[in-house]
């Protein structure tokens, strides 16, 4: 089993920045992929951005492209998602998930994910 929890959350105004935080614990050695999530009420949770296990590789959001960036720390085991530019539309709740089989990082689909922290909330002020 591997444990995900989010940090980092908050409230922002339309421009501003947050860096989210996602630390893994358990398991971690059979872990693939790293990624996030958001889920906004009323709405379908949507992929936002993938890396590697080893953060040599990222796969993003058309809609995130230039404004977030999904980084990694190995000692720390944990996946960072910095986001600027950040929009009213970008509010939701933002979900870690790993995954442990050796897919492309373009497949995008929740479903494909094997763990998930418990999200962490964004809101973003106009």
């Amino acid at each position: 089993q591997v444990q995900l929890v989010e940090s980092g959350g908050g409230l922002v105004q339309a421009g501003g920045s947050l860096r989210l935080s996602c630390a893994a614990s358990g398991r971690t050695d059979n872990i693939y992929h790293r990624g996030w999530f958001r889920q906004a009420p009323g709405k379908e949770r949507e992929f936002v951005a993938a890396c590697t296990w080893s953060g040599s590789n990222t796969y993003y959001a058309d809609f995130v492209k230039g404004r977030f960036i999904i980084s990694r720390d190995n000692a720390k085991n944990t996946v960072y998602l910095q986001m600027n530019s950040l929009k009213p539309e970008d509010t939701g709740v933002y979900y870690c998930a790993s995954r442990r089989a050796p897919r492309s990082l373009s497949s995008v689909s929740p479903g494909t994910y094997d763990y998930w922290g418990q999200g962490t909330q964004v809101t973003v002020s106009p």
